[in-house]
């Protein structure tokens, strides 16, 4: 395993992110929402597609500005894993982004108004915020010690 992911490690690690989230939300979703297991599973199911290609695309992206800030201010943390306020700006600012696709997407599903579909996607970043997080910060720390397993 490389210090710089590839793009199996990226695609391997939206999948894990977002079946486990789904696992989480469908249920959830079906039960709050008073709509079938079925529609509230495909609405998940789609947030989850955008969600997905928003990771991958959005994780490059801050990888490559961290490198850059990185390789400025201090080279020999290079490989080490993410500290857990540079996570916490990454979970807002991806949540952010996120919000922006989901709102739309959701009112359009659900035959409801913006303003309805936004205080639903509030209740999701409720719970992808720390789940982003939570998931993140444990994929660095096994990820680290498979690093540091492989270098030895």
């Amino acid at each position: 395993m490389t210090l710089e992911k590839t793009l199996y490690e990226r695609f391997l690690h939206a999948v894990l992110f977002e079946l486990v989230a789904l696992l989480l939300c469908a249920p959830v979703m079906s039960w709050l929402l008073g709509v079938s297991f079925a529609h509230a599973g495909l609405l998940t199911l789609m947030i989850s597609l955008v969600a997905m290609t928003w990771n991958v695309i959005f994780n490059s992206m801050f990888d490559r500005l961290e490198r850059r800030w990185k390789a400025k201010a201090a080279p020999a943390t290079r490989g080490e894993p993410r500290r857990f306020s540079v996570r916490i700006v990454h979970a807002l600012i991806f949540e952010a982004g996120l919000i922006l696709a989901v709102v739309p997407m959701a009112a359009w599903w659900l035959d409801i108004g913006l303003i309805e579909a936004f205080v639903l996607d509030i209740g999701l970043v409720l719970f992808f915020l720390p789940y982003t997080l939570a998931f993140n910060w444990c994929y660095d720390k096994v990820r680290a010690g498979m690093l540091r397993n492989a270098a030895c």
